[in-house]
């Protein structure tokens, strides 16, 4: 897979600008085919950093209702990325 297929977006909450501030931890959602080692030397090629830890999960699908019809929001893989100590990865700079 190629490093752009792998991670898809930053993902925004308040929760990870929180850890990305704390804990200089950056939140990703990728492929749900990719493994650890991927995710690491994709982030790695990408952003030029050195990765200490990777913590992924499956978030599942969740059912919203429209109206009087139910749908349902496709599930995602979520990775929890340590960068090393002083490295960080500014998404929104100059905002």
């Amino acid at each position: 897979m190629n490093v752009y297929e792998i991670i898809k977006r930053p993902v925004v909450t308040e929760k990870s600008t929180i850890a990305r501030e704390m804990d200089n931890v950056v939140t990703l959602a990728v492929d749900p085919r990719a493994n650890k080692q991927q995710i690491k030397s994709a982030v790695e090629a990408l952003f030029e950093v050195d990765v200490e830890d990777v913590r992924t999960m499956r978030m599942h699908r969740k059912t919203r209702r429209v109206g009087r019809h139910m749908g349902r929001k496709p599930e995602w893989k979520k990775a929890i990325v340590t960068l090393a100590e002083g490295q960080s990865i500014e998404f929104y700079e100059g905002v």
